[in-house]
């Protein structure tokens, strides 16, 4: 019978990691460049079967074993957290200093304590005309040297083609990537990515729109249901988690007791 209080407590822990992710997502839904997060659920059981070749130890469990906590192994779990990369929307501001990507697996390349990549294109000058993330971390450009843009500019243009020009005098160009398997990036906060080195190819051509900005891809819509969804089985769960504390396990003790030896 304890199985089953198990079973739903690890049940209401998975639906509770659902729960933040859902939240985070909703909580960037009006960030530059954020890329909705997601995750495939499973039970215990089928992941085991799928990963004991390859785990470290031998298996050494009797075949008799395989049936016991069964129940337990049918527990829901996280199987796999992934980013979906489709673009979102992209809304014309007219700042010279907002770009957005045209294509979905296209990144700009920022210093932050090591090449990292973004999305988030609302860049801005600092006090030494460095183009910099709202964060404050240089951009580079394809010599992998921060774009310095001079202050005195009076107008800043950047073509479909990542390059940076001043008054109409080239300044740099925007180091712009394209990785073959987004998959691979590992997100690190501040709206960046961590890369594999050598998994990047540059691919500036035709890739940048000047004064517009891709806002995040998370679906407002399916978020909210998701939310709704996620807290009911909390609830749930609570329910099952307390039929078998109060109500199942009393009333086993009050008849074990009653048994007369």
């Amino acid at each position: 019978m304890i199985n089953g209080y198990y079973g739903a407590t690890g049940a209401m822990v998975t639906q509770f990691n659902r729960l933040d992710l859902i939240s985070n997502n909703l909580a960037n839904v009006n960030t530059p460049g954020f890329k909705q997060d997601d995750i495939v659920i499973g039970d215990f059981e089928r992941i085991f079967s799928e990963k004991r070749e390859i785990l470290p130890l031998e298996d050494n469990t009797k075949e008799a074993a395989k049936f016991i906590n069964r129940s337990l192994n049918k527990v829901p779990q996280i199987v796999e957290e992934y980013t979906n990369f489709s673009l979102g929307n992209i809304i014309k501001t007219s700042n010279p200093l907002d770009i957005a990507l045209k294509s979905n697996n296209a990144f700009f390349v920022v210093n932050a304590n090591g090449e990292k990549l973004t999305r988030a294109g609302n860049f801005n000058l600092d006090k030494e005309g460095f183009l910099i993330t709202k964060e404050g971390f240089k951009v580079l450009d394809i010599q992998n040297k921060p774009i310095q843009i001079p202050l005195n500019a009076k107008q800043i243009t950047i073509d479909e083609n990542a390059n940076i020009f001043a008054d109409n005098q080239k300044i740099a160009t925007l180091k712009v990537v394209s990785i073959d398997n987004v998959n691979s990036l590992k997100k690190v906060g501040n709206k960046m990515w961590d890369f594999i080195p050598g998994s990047e190819t540059i691919n500036t051509t035709n890739s940048t729109l000047q004064g517009f900005l891709e806002k995040s891809n998370v679906n407002v819509v399916k978020e909210m249901s998701e939310l709704i969804e996620t807290n009911r089985l909390v609830e749930q769960y609570q329910k099952v988690m307390t039929t078998f504390m109060d109500d199942l396990q009393r009333d086993a003790i009050e008849k074990l007791a009653s048994i007369k030896a």
